[in-house]
C-alpha cells in the first residue's frame, strides 16, 4: 500500500540567511520514536540566501550527500578542499570519525539537499568526495548519483542506500527503480507528478514498503529524486545529525 509524507507535515527552520525544511523521511510510516527510514535519517531541503556562511564545524558518523539542485556553494574542509559545489560538482562527506567543514554561497542563491545517512558502523575514516557530471543530463531517465562502496555509484555511501536523480518533461514516465530487499523512497524536489491516482507536489514524498510503485508521470518540468533503502542494515546511530 502507497504511503505519502505531505511537505507540510515536516518543520521549516528559518536562521538568518537560510531556510532548512528538515524531513524526517521514517514519519512516512507514522514513526515517532526514531523517524528514520532504515539508515536513511534526515532530509534537509535547504535555501540559502546568496551571502550565506555556516562557519567552520564538525560532523562525526554521518554520511553526507548534498545535492546541489542550483546555485553553486564553496566548500571548504580540514583535508585542505576549498571545491565549488553545484548541480555539476556533487559532493559525498564520509564524517567518519571527525570531518570539518565549511560552507558559504558567496555568489549566487541556492536550492539543494543535504542528505544524512547513517554509516554501517562507527569511527570508520573521516573523507570527502566529488562527482562531477559534464554536460546536460539525459531527461526520462535515472541517474544513479550515490550509492554503496561496491556499486558503482559515483559518490560512495557506507551503507546499503542508492540514490538516483530524474529529470521529466511534461506528459514524460518513469518507472523508479527497484533492487532485492530494498524500499522505494520517492522525492519531489520540484514540480508536480501523478503516480496511480495519487498526485504529488513540490516537497511531497512517497512509498511503498509491499510493491513496487507505479509508473512516474510528470504534469510538467519535474525533478526526481529516489532511495532505494535496506531497512533492515545494521547501522550506527553515533552521528551528530543522523544519530538524533
Amino acid at each position: 500500500m502507497m504511503k505519502i509524507l505531505r511537505s507540510t507535515a515536516s518543520p521549516v527552520h528559518r536562521q538568518g540567511p537560510f531556510v532548512i525544511r528538515r524531513i524526517r523521511p521514517g514519519s512516512i510510516l507514522g514513526r515517532d520514536a526514531d523517524p528514520a527510514f532504515g539508515p536513511l535519517s534526515v532530509i534537509d531541503h535547504a535555501n540559502l540566501a546568496k551571502g550565506t556562511l555556516v562557519s567552520m564545524h564538525q560532523h562525526r558518523n554521518d554520511e553526507i550527500l548534498s545535492y546541489m539542485w542550483r546555485g553553486s556553494m564553496v566548500h571548504e574542509d580540514s583535508a585542505g578542499n576549498r571545491i565549488v559545489v553545484s548541480p555539476e560538482k556533487l559532493m559525498m562527506m564520509n564524517a567518519g570519525k571527525g570531518f570539518w567543514h565549511e560552507e558559504s554561497t558567496p555568489d549566487t542563491e541556492v536550492e539543494m539537499l543535504q542528505i544524512f545517512v547513517r554509516p554501517r558502523e562507527a569511527d570508520l575514516p573521516g573523507m570527502v568526495h566529488f562527482h562531477d557530471r559534464a554536460g546536460a543530463l539525459a531527461q526520462g531517465t535515472w541517474h544513479m548519483i550515490g550509492g554503496p562502496e561496491d556499486g558503482g555509484a559515483p559518490l560512495k555511501i557506507r551503507q546499503l542506500v542508492i540514490f538516483y536523480e530524474a529529470r521529466l518533461v511534461k506528459g514524460q514516465e518513469v518507472r523508479v527503480p527497484v533492487a532485492e530487499g530494498m524500499t522505494p523512497w520517492l522525492y519531489v524536489m520540484d514540480g508536480a507528478v501523478r503516480a496511480g491516482s495519487v498526485e504529488l507536489g513540490k516537497g511531497d514524498a512517497l512509498t511503498d514498503l509491499d510493491a513496487p510503485l507505479p509508473a512516474i508521470r510528470a504534469e510538467g518540468q519535474t525533478t526526481l529524486v529516489a532511495f532505494l533503502v535496506d531497512q533492515s542494515a545494521p547501522a550506527s546511530a553515533a552521528g551528530t545529525i543522523s544519530g538524533r
